[in-house]
């Protein structure tokens, strides 16, 4: 007997690394070797955080499914999320895993180097994703059904196993690398056709493997790779859309850059926020770049 759809199940959910994220910024420009008067701050981060906190101030409720551990750092974060908006019913908390952090220097020439340490998310493995089949926010035979906000801080094996899993059969695929480092991982989802993907023009690159000068070059070609539909961004100068349906192509706006970290994840939230609410294809493309940019500028998204 087929069971029913979990009709209680969030909108939303944002799969993937969520962490501490200690950002150290300094006003003045800096090479390596670099030693800077500065702030030092640490927030609620990770891709997946970050992409459910901009959905959160969009007006939507997103449910995370990553790894926290249950250590004096996790139940800050819990608390953390819980002010935030941000459901974590559904959270695997760990007894012997840490919780993670991401670390990071930003001058004002752009970052300077980051480190992420998210090995407790890639331990936990697929017991992050047990509600979505033991039937808390679905099963296999009544799969959930809403959107999916999907980051590349997870083991490629896992990335590929939800490509093919029949538990996200019916969900609205949105797939983002973690960083450029980690692009490859997404792999499967080309091969696959699957979801719509969320890269740089870095990322687009190794992708592809190869070198593209403008994200509409790179964005046709990653629909060659296998790319269902894809969105490339390419920093202050342009961002495309493409699908089968066609490529649209715009510039974000002008602004002054103040800080970098998380502005992909932006773009993204906003770009899901802005179609769950029924924008066409440019008017969200419009939406996510304007989020972005006023992101990078110090102020808040919205």
């Amino acid at each position: 007997m087929t069971q029913a759809p979990n009709t209680s199940a969030p909108a939303i959910l944002c799969i993937g690394s969520v962490l501490w994220d200690i950002i150290g910024r300094s006003s003045m420009e800096m090479q390596r070797g670099s030693d800077m008067p500065g702030r030092i701050t640490r927030l609620p981060g990770g891709v997946a955080m970050n992409i459910a906190m901009t959905l959160a101030r969009f007006g939507m409720t997103p449910a995370l499914l990553t790894s926290i551990g249950r250590d004096p750092e996790g139940d800050e974060l819990i608390n953390a999320c819980g002010h935030l908006g941000l459901n974590t019913d559904h959270v695997y908390r760990s007894e012997d895993l840490p919780t993670d952090r991401y670390m990071a220097v930003e001058g004002a020439n752009g970052l300077i180097a980051a480190i992420a340490d998210a090995h407790s998310l890639e331990a936990a493995g697929d017991k992050i994703l047990r509600p979505l089949s033991d039937g808390a926010l679905g099963t296999l035979e009544a799969p959930y059904a809403g959107q999916v906000a999907l980051d590349g801080n997870l083991t490629l094996s896992l990335l590929d196993e939800i490509a093919a899993s029949p538990a996200f059969a019916a969900a609205d695929l949105r797939v983002a690398p973690a960083s450029p480092g980690k692009a490859e991982r997404l792999r499967p989802f080309l091969s696959r056709s699957r979801g719509t993907l969320y890269v740089n023009l870095e990322e687009a690159g190794i992708l592809c493997q190869a070198e593209f000068t403008d994200s509409e070059t790179a964005a046709k070609a990653m629909l060659a790779r296998g790319a269902a539909r894809v969105l490339v961004t390419d920093g202050g100068k342009s961002a495309t859309e493409a699908s089968a349906a066609g490529a649209i192509t715009l510039e974000p706006p002008r602004v002054t850059v103040a800080r970098v970290t998380g502005a992909g994840d932006t773009f993204m939230a906003a770009h899901i926020a802005a179609e769950a609410g029924g924008a066409d294809r440019r008017t969200a493309l419009t939406a996510a770049l304007k989020a972005a940019a006023t992101y990078v500028s110090g102020e808040p998204p919205l």
